[in-house]
């Protein structure tokens, strides 16, 4: 079998690439980043005609191989690097139907690069509906290459892009312009100094700053450099008459074969867009639509939740029985099942936070929200495209952080880097989650629950608290600068489904595993830390605690549990709750109930044992030296614990608590209610409503992210902006829970 064919898929934002990417090749997709940077890589495969296998990468979206952004260069210096690992064998420029002129800019660049390139123009299925008639042969022969129209919404000519990139060797590499006519003497001049190199190429290279290899650099060296002495404005005006040049080829191709009948009415999108982007309904709108998705993300998921919370609880005392007592045993149920499980009963909400968003994106309404905002930006310091990041972060930071390289002006973008973390992530929502369940009641105000609101709440304070952010380092921050904000609105349509399904499975499969991996480590160093000490308490725990349970008794929370589990009890037997409360009930009855009881005494005195072992182990010694800082806002050591732990991800602070509370657990409880039960010293549960509200704020502003943090050093070139950020989002997080516990407790 022959190599596979690399396939690169190029174009302007919303011309429909995903949507092709994601009809070629299924399910059969990974991402990751390109080699030494962070920008988002996409690959996956393909089988075309005649089973010949091809490897489809998808670049960074550019309007032009004139590059403002660093993931945009990233997409240039593949096409002009043939020793690089992704240069493709066939080019795929992705072209809208409505939109063909200003996509054809980019076609004709990499046209000139002598890469075999097809033209696919997507969204055929509205050219009727739009009055548009292109005449295939005629602009063939005008573009010199291959055109295969595609309806990926209605996944026709997916089979004839197949067969037409199998055929890609037939395809012309020469050139559709003469760009040296921008200025021939210096182009002579260029061709005489290196006669051997691809004209077109080299001014590519002149410029742009385009990383090579050695290999490709070496022979070209400081006589190339002599040739970047040009001022920069002088290289912007002749990049505008290349531009210029270029658009009056395309003028003069869609002449022969593309024409437009639309009516001049006004249009329903029009309409549509005077109210989503009106100055104050706008808002509403927005604010509106979030809250729906809030609400419905506890409304939807509760029954999967629960589902997967108990699954989990059931594995775990399931491995207990089923597999001989031991140390494997132990690690199983205690450590990976429970901090595994602290996650994946997350996987509803997730996976329905990542739906709404992806929703939002293919209807287009997303660059409404932009241009929206673009004016309550600008008084912050901050423009239109900030908000870009700043909602990217609603599903993760770091993914956010890089998208700030789109904004031009350096301190916009170093603002805006260092306000992304408050913006709430996904890997805040299994905190924000569990515990709103705990401490806020399920009531209604006009139909909507208080939790649903409670997360709105939530969500608003981290975009408050990044605007709050960034007008004080707009004030504090000495830099000059300016940007100018643009942004294309695409044409309302109806969202692709399978688009939908492949954003869900690939964020949510991203966010399980990346949180699996990290979360599978801490829970089996926790559970160590957890099952082994060296003091005399903790090899002494038994006898020490049977003797504090003959001189006072059973703890509260233990005598709690005999009474809870004894109503439930009383409750299945339909015995009378008066008569078994003062024990006049029947012999047999009364014999039951004892030995259940004196079964849940031993069970009782187990878990005490359990808990005065985990006090005094490893990790209780640290959670103990920890208390003091945390115990102000309302924490004892376990949480102190989960606090310290969750700074590797947020979402690892439920997975530490699972396994903490798992810790020579016989109980089959589920997280939630282990958490439910936890009480503090005064005997009271301690997940109550000023503890709770206090770790939400907490996590609210905390930055608790050490991948951001490594992203923000990358990013701004050294640890003076990420340090400053942690000191700061830190100190705000510390404050802000104090006052909450000290105002409600």
């Amino acid at each position: 079998m022959s190599d596979p064919i690399k396939v690169a898929l190029i174009g302007n934002p919303n011309t429909g690439k995903t949507s092709v990417f994601n009809q070629l090749t299924g399910l059969n997709q990974k991402v990751g980043n390109y080699p030494g940077i962070t920008v988002e890589k996409k690959t996956g495969s393909s089988t075309l005609s005649g089973g010949q296998k091809a490897k489809i990468i998808d670049l960074p979206g550019t309007y032009s191989l004139n590059t403002t952004s660093l993931d945009e260069s990233v997409a240039v210096e593949i096409l002009l690097n043939r020793k690089n690992v992704d240069f493709p064998d066939v080019v795929l420029v992705i072209a809208e139907v409505e939109n063909l002129k200003r996509n054809l800019l980019l076609y004709t660049q990499i046209k000139d690069l002598k890469i075999p390139t097809l033209l696919v123009i997507n969204m055929s299925d509205r050219m009727e509906k739009e009055g548009i008639h292109i005449d295939i042969p005629a602009l063939e022969t005008s573009l010199q290459t291959k055109i295969v129209l595609v309806s990926t919404r209605k996944k026709e000519g997916v089979d004839e892009l197949k067969q037409a990139i199998s055929n890609y060797a037939s395809l012309s590499l020469e050139p559709v312009l003469d760009a040296s006519r921008i200025d021939p003497p210096y182009f002579e001049r260029l061709k005489t100094t290196f006669p051997k190199e691809d004209l077109y190429k080299l001014w590519l290279v002149i410029t742009q700053d385009v990383n090579f290899t050695p290999l490709d650099k070496q022979p070209l060296g400081e006589e190339l450099e002599s040739f970047k002495t040009l001022s920069k404005q002088r290289l912007k005006q002749l990049q505008h008459k290349e531009t210029a040049l270029r658009y009056q080829f395309i003028n003069g191709a869609l002449s022969e074969g593309y024409t437009v009948n639309r009516q001049e009415a006004t249009t329903f999108q029009a309409r549509l867009d005077r109210i989503l982007t009106h100055r104050i309904g706008g808002y509403v709108i927005f604010f509106a639509i979030l809250l729906l998705i809030f609400q419905t993300i506890f409304d939807w998921s509760s029954v999967p939740m629960d589902a997967i919370d108990a699954l989990f609880a059931q594995l775990a005392d399931g491995t207990k029985e089923l597999l001989p007592a031991g140390v494997f045993t132990d690690l199983l149920a205690e450590g990976i099942i429970a901090g595994i499980g602290g996650v994946v009963i997350f996987i509803p909400q997730i996976a329905f936070l990542f739906f709404f968003i992806a929703v939002l994106e293919e209807t287009g309404y997303m660059s409404r929200v932009v241009f929206l905002m673009d004016k309550l930006m600008r008084p912050f310091g901050l423009s239109g495209k900030s908000v870009v990041p700043l909602i990217s972060g609603t599903a993760c930071a770091i993914p956010a952080v890089m998208a700030t390289r789109t904004i031009e002006s350096w301190k916009e973008r170093l603002i805006t880097i260092l306000v992304v973390p408050f913006t709430t992530c996904s890997a805040r929502l299994p905190v924000y989650l569990i515990i709103t369940a705990l401490v806020i009641p399920e009531g209604r105000f006009f139909g909507l629950s208080y939790q649903g609101l409670t997360l709105m709440g939530l969500y608003l304070l981290g975009f408050g608290g990044a605007l709050t952010a960034a007008w004080i380092l707009h004030k504090l921050l000495k830099i000059r600068s300016k940007s100018l904000f643009v942004i294309e609105m695409p044409r309302y349509r109806k969202p692709l489904w399978s688009n939908v399904f492949y954003t869900v499975l690939e964020k949510t499969k991203s966010f399980v595993f990346g949180a699996g991996k990290i979360i599978l480590a801490i829970s089996v160093v926790l559970w160590f830390l957890g099952s082994n000490g060296i003091s005399e308490e903790f090899k002494n725990a038994e006898s020490l605690v049977d003797t504090r349970i003959e001189q006072e008794g059973l703890t509260p929370y233990s005598r709690n549990y005999i009474q809870e589990n004894m109503n439930r009890y009383a409750a299945q037997r339909h015995l009378d709750l008066k008569q078994f409360q003062s024990g006049q009930l029947a012999a047999a009855d009364l014999d039951s109930i004892t030995q259940f009881r004196q079964l849940l005494a031993d069970n009782a005195r187990l878990q005490e044992i359990a808990s005065y072992r985990l006090e005094h182990s490893f990790i209780g010694w640290a959670g103990k030296a920890i208390e003091p800082v945390v115990q102000p806002l309302g924490y004892d050591w376990k949480i102190g614990i989960a606090v310290i732990t969750s700074f590797a991800a947020r979402e690892v602070f439920v997975g530490t608590l699972a396994t903490i509370y798992s810790v020579g657990s016989e109980e089959e409880e589920t997280i939630k209610q282990r958490m439910g039960a936890e009480l503090n010293k005064k005997g009271e549960p301690l997940f109550n409503l000023a503890s709770g509200v206090s770790l939400l704020l907490f996590y609210a502003f905390a930055m608790q992210c050490m991948s951001t943090l490594a992203i923000v050093k990358r990013e701004t070139n050294g640890w003076k902006w990420p340090m400053l950020q942690l000191g700061f989002m830190s100190v705000i997080a510390y404050l802000t829970a104090l006052i909450a516990y000290q105002l409600l407790q």
